[in-house]
């Protein structure tokens, strides 16, 4: 049986994983799903944000359906998500930007780089070490090359080479990689690139790049179709896979029935297409599609549904399909 580990995690996670898993468990009443608690509240209850035993439980899924974590800025409090991107080896980064005539997909290199964990604070200086190897990017180099393989496109390469040393070997890994698979590929330093996406969405179709880069990029490029609450993301390895909306907690209006659960949606359908379900994840797009353009949205896109409304309105439309 296929088992779904759920993570609502903080904020209005407890609100948009709950309208995401409702729509898998329409589409795939098999599944066994099971909730697993990590975050900021089961922090402040128990003192730790997550143990080896909510670990060893995502283990045991073939997917897990993650919401949004609260990261306090403190320095004695572990990120549960670069912990469970670590404990998994989820190196790949997977963020879809599609809108009207372009359709980008960036892939964001997910264990190294500025979130490498590695710190030291002191009273008048703080060091993040900044790692980037050679293992490291010819995997996600790789796994970008086989998402340009499959869509008949072309690989961007993102980096800072003019001033990061490290970025040096990123982008040359990357280049060599792409040669020897015999793609089309270009690169651009990171801040053109951030730019240009804007300017030129449609000139774009793989963009690989470092850790912190791709994070920023993929924020920045969801301006594209309307925000971050609506861009879903993957979080790949070779073993397990994790799929989150790229918003974050949003504590200021959890509670309130106004969060958007578009991205956490579109999470679910990654999820099923990771499962092998491209249909099931082609009606999830399709019944989204249809609502937006019938004036169903949350309030960040003009609308009046509330969170959980847009959510019933979804159901009853995949319902509704054949």
């Amino acid at each position: 049986m296929t088992k779904i580990a759920v993570v609502e995690g903080d904020g209005i996670g407890h609100e948009v994983i709950p309208v995401a898993r409702r729509i898998l468990e329409i589409l795939h009443p098999e599944f066994e799903y099971f909730t697993v608690e990590v975050g900021y509240g089961m922090w402040e209850r128990t003192g730790c944000p997550c143990a080896d035993r909510e670990i060893a439980d995502l283990k045991t899924a073939d997917a897990v359906l993650f919401g949004a974590i609260t990261t306090p800025p403190m320095k004695d409090y572990q990120s549960v998500v670069l912990r469970i991107r670590k404990a998994l080896d989820l190196y790949a980064n997977l963020r879809p930007v599609k809108g009207e005539g372009f359709d980008i997909m960036i892939v964001r290199e997910n264990t190294e780089g500025l979130y490498s964990g590695i710190e030291e604070i002191g009273p008048d200086r703080a060091t993040t070490l900044r790692v980037v190897s050679r293992t490291g990017s010819e995997r996600i180099a790789r796994s970008a090359i086989r998402l340009v393989q499959q869509r008949h496109g072309h690989l961007t390469i993102g980096h800072k080479a003019n001033v990061l040393k490290s970025d040096v070997l990123f982008r040359d890994i990357c280049t060599t990689e792409a040669k020897a698979a015999g793609v089309p590929f270009n690169d651009k330093f990171i801040d053109a690139l951030a730019l240009d996406i804007l300017q030129h969405p449609v000139a774009y179709d793989v963009v690989v790049t470092t850790n912190i880069f791709g994070d920023i990029i993929s924020d920045v490029s969801s301006y594209l179709v309307g925000g971050l609450g609506l861009v879903p993301s993957a979080n790949i390895g070779d073993r397990y896979a994790l799929f989150e909306p790229v918003h974050g907690s949003a504590p200021d209006i959890a509670g309130k029935n106004i969060a958007n659960p578009i991205a956490a949606i579109r999470s679910a359908a990654m999820l099923l297409d990771y499962l092998g379900d491209r249909a099931g994840a082609g009606r999830v797009e399709s019944a989204i599609g249809r609502m937006l353009a019938q004036g169903i949205r949350t309030r960040d896109l003009g609308g009046a549904a509330g969170t959980r409304e847009f959510g019933d309105a979804v159901a009853r439309e995949i319902c509704r399909e054949p």
